[in-house]
């Protein structure tokens, strides 16, 4: 990355290679994130579930896939958790940690973990689910209407 501070603006370097440029007011007045000072970071993902779905399975399966990504560290641990319930069902947090070099690849496999271990599982797919009150007309394929049954 590099980096060229000036008296009036701050060039930067980005790690995906776009150059950025931050007026010094900024630098001054707002908080600034540095996302490599730190041995490691948390990559934050989250994993929709259908109602039907056991979460404590699911959550199970999760932990075990994730732990064997390349990269991930085993202290401290990654999370999986409830994170908040939807119209579709629970949406669980996952949380793997690793060294900076490492963010993407983990972020990726992560989110293929997701797939693969819920596909294998044999989970179904968060639907919406939608509750009608009253009548409704059914607009038949030969032109014709049709009311539904409540």
């Amino acid at each position: 990355m590099n980096l060229i501070i000036g008296l009036f603006v701050t060039t930067i370097d980005t790690l995906d290679n776009v150059r950025t440029f931050v007026g010094n007011g900024k630098i001054f007045a707002d908080n600034i994130q540095n996302f490599s000072v730190n041995a490691y970071r948390r990559v934050d993902l989250e994993a929709q579930l259908d109602h039907s779905v056991d979460v404590v399975r699911a959550t199970q399966l999760l932990k075990q896939r994730v732990q064997a990504i390349p990269n991930v560290t085993i202290s401290p641990p990654p999370d999986v958790e409830i994170l908040r319930f939807t119209p579709m069902g629970p949406v669980l947090a996952v949380r793997p940690y690793c060294n900076n070099q490492s963010y993407w690849q983990v972020y990726f496999d992560t989110n293929r973990a997701i797939r693969e271990s819920f596909t294998e599982a044999g989970f179904p797919a968060p639907e919406q689910h939608f509750a009608l009150a009253g009548s409704a007309l059914i607009e038949r394929r030969d032109g014709h209407s049709t009311a539904a049954a409540n």
